[in-house]
């Protein structure tokens, strides 16, 4: 038991400087929710819980301040982002990113994109195109869908540099788009977003973990500033 447990901490270590060797930051330290908020406000809330070395929407913990959108403290331009991320039964929840945090802006959605995260046959939304797991939310349909079955950990990963952006998702390239061309200006005017002032536009912006009213638990976040 004593040697499982010492080659365990021994392939951890290994992780963790692997992982700093190619640049990666965590933006969760497995401990505690430094450095991150719940949009618009100062502190995060009860729901939003640390067990076992993951961030827990816990709702059973869903107290008076209930939960919120997590956002970072700090904003990002170009960057690779990694995190894994597994759902309850019906649940759904999403990582949005390029957010502008200001309180003319009511949530994070109102300026961000969306990676999805859904249990694809257990929500509604999994009935809706490009509101599946791994989509670009309302905007582009993932190409396949390799998403694991529900309570299982799926990785995912966004990558955006100079406006080109590549969604990922175990493994796979699911969605591949170019931000702020013409192009994103004809995807944004055929989605929900296209009356929305100022969605979409921001090329620097926070990184939110959403609160969609269902548990979700996310680990091993961590950014590469491109």
């Amino acid at each position: 038991m004593k040697k499982i447990f010492l080659s365990g901490c021994i392939l951890l270590a290994v992780t963790q400087a692997s992982n700093a060797q190619k640049g990666f930051k965590p933006l969760f330290d497995g401990k505690t929710t430094t450095g991150w908020h719940t949009y618009n406000k100062s502190a995060v809330g009860s729901a939003w819980q640390v067990q076992n070395g993951t961030l827990h929407l816990d709702l059973a913990t869903k107290g008076t301040d209930g939960g919120g959108d997590l956002v970072t403290n700090k904003e990002y331009g170009d960057f690779h982002l990694k995190y894994d991320w597994k759902v309850a039964p019906k649940a759904n929840s999403g990582l949005i990113f390029y957010i502008n945090e200001d309180p003319k802006f009511s949530a994070t959605y109102s300026t961000g994109l969306e990676m999805q995260v859904l249990d694809n046959d257990g929500h509604p939304d999994g009935k809706i195109t490009k509101h599946r797991a791994g989509d670009l939310y309302d905007l582009v349909k993932s190409s396949s869908e390799p998403v694991k079955p529900v309570g299982e950990w799926n990785s995912a990963e966004i990558i955006s540099k100079s406006g080109k952006l590549t969604l990922i998702l175990n493994g796979v390239t699911v969605v591949k788009t170019t931000l702020w061309d013409d192009n994103w200006k004809k995807l944004v005017a055929g989605s929900k977003f296209a009356t929305w002032k100022d969605w979409g536009t921001f090329k620097t912006g926070k990184i939110a973990l959403q609160d969609h009213g269902d548990e979700v638990w996310y680990k091993n976040i961590m950014i590469k500033e491109l």
